[in-house]
């Protein structure tokens, strides 16, 4: 069996513009970290994915690249938001720097997010 390729998505996008947003969206839980993207696009477990990300008081969007590790469907249980995870590259240490450092103190506080 085969696997057919599949038609890319394009560029996703995301903002982020608080730091109580940044919590529900990050995932610390994944390997160089993850950010949960609100989409109702269906999207495949360990596809590519490319987005520009505007986090808060960043000057630019900064482009990450990953792959999907986590889809919640559209309907999903608990009232979810459809979206899905994205395991952050290897390379995008310094953004997973400053995803830590705007959260210091807040990862393990146990307040709900977009994934658990």
């Amino acid at each position: 069996m085969s696997a057919s390729p599949r038609a890319s998505h394009g560029i996703l996008s995301l903002t982020i513009k608080s730091k109580e947003d940044l919590y529900r969206s990050y995932m610390p839980f994944i390997k160089n970290g993850g950010l949960f993207v609100p989409t109702p696009r269906d999207y495949q477990l360990g596809e590519e994915v490319f987005m520009l990300l505007d986090l808060m008081e960043e000057p630019d969007k900064l482009p990450v690249s990953g792959k999907v590790i986590w889809v919640t469907p559209r309907g999903a249980q608990g009232g979810k938001q459809a979206g899905i995870g994205i395991q952050l590259s290897a390379d995008d240490n310094t953004l997973l720097g400053k995803i830590e450092t705007y959260l210091a103190g807040a990862l393990g506080s146990g307040r709900l997010t977009h994934t658990m």
